[in-house]
């Protein structure tokens, strides 16, 4: 017979440990003096305990311990457990690594700029999107707000006699390769029912926004006219992360109506990129 204090030492456990297990009836001790309520162990438990120690070092809860080894387990059912522990701990590793790159992309984003980017990036995945949308180019950037808001008041007005309410904020796609302040290639409509799709009249066409597995994503507060900002951390921020873009940007107006509220300083802009790994 050993002592609690004696049995640890042999195990390499604490006391403290010992007690759990016998609370949980892992490892009842040997005996237990009705007097003094102590703890006493056998030499031939020893490897019991170590068992325990060993499973529990592979990850498996104590849960799972009991039953290997108090229930009849097969190998089979000792194997699909192990192979099960095997997935998780993979899958924590790809999740670490993920988060190193997304570290040191951040790390190397910052000795690019030399400062701190005010935009927090994050990905996201989004699914598909029906719109009512209007695609035209716009010949430069002072001309946005005449060609936006006409193209929204259209859209509205056709919505209205279609009887279709808007299912989601106002979006707006930018379809240039690179930011540009000259004939920029862009759609702006507004997120609606699925049972809307396949509808057109004049300019304005209905379909369906493909999802985006991964989307690089930054909120922009502030005013409309600033949101290249947003868009630029995005883009440095992609390219920092070993992303390539894989579609347009979307602009979504989570603020309400540009046409009432364009002139607003303190708007919430979110500045969606569609990426892929390299």
């Amino acid at each position: 017979m050993f002592k609690i204090g004696e049995f640890s030492q042999l195990g390499q456990v604490t006391i403290r440990t010992l007690r759990h297990y016998d609370d949980l009836g892992l490892l009842k001790p040997a005996y237990i003096d009705p007097d003094s309520d102590y703890r006493y162990y056998k030499i031939d438990q020893l490897p019991r305990l170590n068992r325990i120690i060993a499973l529990k070092e592979l990850g498996l809860t104590l849960e799972q311990i009991a039953r290997l080894l108090d229930d009849d387990v097969s190998a089979d059912q000792l194997r699909g457990m192990l192979a099960l522990r095997q997935a998780e701990l993979a899958q924590q590793i790809e999740s670490t690594r993920a988060q190193l790159a997304r570290v040191a992309g951040r790390l190397r984003q910052i000795e690019q700029e030399g400062t701190v980017s005010t935009y927090e990036i994050v990905r996201k995945s989004v699914p598909a999107q029906t719109v009512a949308i209007i695609r035209q180019r716009v010949p430069t950037l002072a001309d946005m707000p005449q060609y936006r808001c006409a193209f929204y008041d259209e859209i509205y007005a056709w919505l209205a006699r279609q009887g279709i309410k808007p299912g989601g904020p106002e979006i707006a796609l930018y379809h240039n390769e690179d930011y540009t302040e000259q004939d920029i290639d862009m759609e702006v409509g507004i997120i609606v029912p699925a049972s809307a799709a396949g509808r057109a009249a004049g300019r304005v066409r209905v379909y369906e926004l493909p999802a985006a597995p991964t989307m690089a994503s930054a909120m922009h507060y502030g005013s409309l006219w600033d949101v290249s900002y947003a868009i630029m951390a995005v883009i440095a921020w992609t390219a920092a992360n070993n992303y390539a873009t894989s579609g347009p940007f979307r602009e979504l107006h989570l603020f309400g109506r540009e046409n009432d509220l364009f002139q607003e300083k303190h708007l919430v802009v979110e500045m969606q990129l569609p990426i892929q790994p390299r």
